[in-house]
């Protein structure tokens, strides 16, 4: 018997894709569909927790780039 998965639509610049496609290798819990360039289908309980995993990716290249100014 066929089992529905609910999901969320993403779109997003293919940075921040590539963000969540290493995010999602690491425990392949969060991604239903891979639709193209720009667009991801997430699971709908997961959200959250991308989110976050995604702001830590993000401040963590933000920090690299700024210890480099130095």
């Amino acid at each position: 018997m066929p089992v529905a998965t609910r999901g969320v639509l993403i779109q997003c610049d293919p940075s921040i894709k590539a963000i969540i496609l290493k995010i999602n290798q690491e425990s392949n819990e969060y991604i239903i569909e891979d639709l193209d360039d720009q667009t991801l289908v997430i699971k709908e309980d997961k959200l959250a927790s991308l989110k976050y995993r995604l702001d830590e990716e993000l401040a963590n290249t933000q920090q690299m780039f700024d210890s480099d100014d130095d």
